[in-house]
């Protein structure tokens, strides 16, 4: 690992350079993983992300938050999950398809991937009370 955060994967039998892997790329991919798996309402984000999913674009990082340590990458995830869902399992689909994903994409292996449930997202069942006029 480098001095500037930057992940250095360490060269193959080909020596044509070396790829360095930015910690931005491990929370994106961090990120769509956990949003795949079944149960997931959101990923919680701060108001500026809000702002700008909401003129457009998608940001595929927020609520993830990585720390390249000596062991290896450890990975927080801030998520809500959806009312009547089995909070264990949906935690143990996180990190598994977390840990999947780092290693079919980077081929780095994770040595925590913590979930952090903030909340809890109900449907959305709000029916308008019907008011009768009078005339």
């Amino acid at each position: 690992m480098s001095v500037n955060n930057i992940l250095e994967m360490s060269p193959g039998s080909n020596n044509l350079g070396k790829v360095e892997i930015a910690p931005e790329v491990i929370e994106v991919i961090a990120g769509i993983a956990a949003s795949e798996v079944e149960g997931v309402a959101q990923m919680r984000g701060n108001f500026a992300s809000g702002v700008v999913e909401r003129l457009g674009k998608k940001i595929h990082g927020k609520g993830v938050k990585v720390e390249l340590l000596e062991e290896g990458i450890k990975v927080d995830i801030y998520c809500v999950m959806k009312f009547g869902v089995s909070i264990p399992n949906v935690a143990q689909g996180i990190q598994d398809n977390i840990r999947q994903a780092l290693l079919d994409m980077t081929a780095l292996e994770t040595v925590e991937i913590n979930v952090h449930v903030v909340g809890i997202q109900f449907e959305n069942s709000s029916q308008e009370p019907e008011i009768e006029d009078e005339m």
